[in-house]
C-alpha cells in the first residue's frame, strides 16, 4: 500500500473515525484503524462493540492499493504534529510509514486477519437535515440521564412517524423531560413507522460530526442504527428498554402562563446561581401587578437577586424554583428570542416553549418547593 494526501485530508478522516474507538480493550486489533486504498481512494473505518465508523476520502493518491491495520490513536497524534502539506504514507514490511516535509513516523501494523467485519448499514428508512437533526439532538441531550445503572435513561428516543412525515427526539433523567419535533423525508412513501432508543453520548458525538449541511440518511433494524452522509457512515448499537411517553406528562390543565426575554434570563439565572449552593434551587416569584419577574437563589446572608421584565396572561401570581442546572440547561435549548413558561404551581410540572407555543420543542421541569429565604 501507498498513497499521497494533503495532512489535513488525512487529520480530519482519522481523526472522524477514531471517535468510536474503545479507550481500553481486552482485543488490541479493536484499537486500530483500517486504512484502505482499493478502488482508487482511501477509506478510514474503526469500530468497537458498540458503534463503528467509516469514511471516505476521494482526495488521496493511491499509488499502490492495499490495506493496513494501525494503532488508532497513535496515527491520531502523529496526524497532529505532522508539518502542513501533502503526505506520504506506504507499508514497508512490517512497518506504516507517514513522512511529509522532512519527518517522518513509523507505526507496528497489527494482524489484519484478526480484525472483525464492520457492520453493514441497517435498512435506510429515509432523510433529515443535517443542520435541524444536530440542533435538535443537542436540545434534546441535556435531559438524558448519566447513570450507567439506569441504561435506558442514557438514551434518546428516535420515534419516526411515517404518516406524519416526522422525526421525534426525547430524552429524560425523570427529573426533567426534552422533546424537539422536526420534519423527516422517508425513502418510501407510505413507509413504516419506528421507535427506537439510542445512547445519548454516541448519539450526540454523530450528529456534531456529520456535518451541517445536505440530508443525513438513517437506517434502522431490529438491533442498531446507522446513519450516512457526504462520504461518512457510522452505526450504533441501539439501547434495550423504552423511555416513559411523554404525551401525558405534557398535558397541563390551566396553567399559569408567563412570556420572559430568553437572553436576559440567561443571564440573571447564571448571575443568581453564583450564591445557589449545591443543589439549592433558584426561585422566580411572578408578578401580574409590575409585569415581572423576581428571580432570588441563595440562604441567609448569602443572596442574590434579580427582577426582569414578564407578561404573566391572566390575573394569577405565582412563585415557583428550580435546581440552577437544570433551568439553564432548558433555556440554554432555545434560541428563540422570548419563551413561555407554563406553570402548575410550587413543586409541581413546569414546561418551556417558544414564545408561539409550538409543540416542536418542548422542556419540561419538576420545580421544587420555594426556599425560605
Amino acid at each position: 500500500m501507498e498513497f499521497r494526501i494533503e495532512r489535513s485530508a488525512l487529520a480530519e478522516a482519522v481523526s472522524w473515525a477514531a471517535r468510536v474507538l474503545p479507550v481500553r480493550s481486552p482485543v488490541p486489533v479493536l484499537g486500530g484503524l483500517l486504512l484502505d486504498t482499493e478502488g482508487g481512494r482511501l477509506r478510514v473505518s474503526g469500530l468497537d462493540y458498540e458503534a463503528s465508523a467509516r469514511i471516505d476520502v476521494e482526495a488521496a493518491e493511491v499509488l499502490r492499493p492495499g490495506k493496513v491495520l494501525v494503532m488508532g490513536r497513535r496515527l491520531l497524534d502523529i496526524c497532529k504534529v505532522l508539518p502542513d502539506g501533502p503526505v506520504e504514507c506506504a507499508v514497508e514490511g512490517s512497518r506504516f510509514t507517514v513522512s511529509g516535509d522532512g519527518a517522518r513516523f513509523g507505526l507496528s501494523v497489527l494482524p489484519l486477519d484478526d480484525y472483525p467485519a464492520l457492520p453493514s448499514l441497517p435498512q435506510v428508512r429515509g432523510a433529515v437535515e443535517a443542520a435541524e437533526f444536530a440542533a435538535a439532538v443537542a436540545d434534546v441531550a441535556v435531559a438524558a440521564g448519566r447513570d450507567d445503572t439506569l441504561p435506558a435513561l442514557t438514551g434518546i428516543r428516535l420515534g419516526l412517524d411515517a404518516e406524519a412525515g416526522t422525526m421525534t427526539l426525547a430524552a429524560t433523567d425523570r427529573y426533567r423531560f426534552a422533546v424537539r419535533t422536526l420534519p423527516w423525508k422517508a425513502a418510501v412513501a407510505g413507509g413504516e413507522s419506528a421507535d427506537v432508543l439510542v445512547s445519548a453520548r454516541r448519539l450526540t458525538e454523530i450528529a456534531r460530526s456529520l456535518g451541517r449541511s445536505g440530508l443525513v440518511s438513517v437506517a434502522l433494524d431490529a438491533g442498531s442504527a446507522g446513519f450516512e452522509h457526504a462520504g461518512m457512515r457510522t452505526t450504533v448499537r441501539l439501547l434495550d428498554g423504552r423511555l416513559p411517553r411523554h404525551d401525558k406528562l405534557f398535558a397541563m390543565e390551566n396553567p399559569a402562563v408567563a412570556v420572559v426575554g430568553r437572553a436576559r434570563l440567561v443571564e440573571a439565572v447564571k448571575r443568581v446561581s453564583v450564591v445557589a449552593d449545591g443543589d439549592s434551587p433558584v426561585q422566580m416569584a411572578f408578578s401580574a401587578a409590575d409585569n415581572s419577574v423576581h428571580l432570588q437563589a441563595g440562604y441567609e446572608d448569602d443572596v442574590a437577586s434579580q427582577r426582569l421584565p414578564a407578561t404573566l396572561e391572566g390575573a394569577r401570581e405565582i412563585t415557583v424554583a428550580f435546581n440552577p442546572g437544570y433551568l439553564a440547561d432548558a433555556l440554554a435549548s432555545f434560541d428563540e428570542p422570548s419563551l413561555r413558561l407554563l406553570m402548575m404551581g410550587a413543586g409541581q410540572r413546569a414546561m418551556v416553549t417558544g414564545e408561539a407555543g409550538s409543540d416542536a420543542h418542548r422542556h419540561l421541569l419538576m420545580s421544587v418547593k420555594p426556599p425560605l429565604l
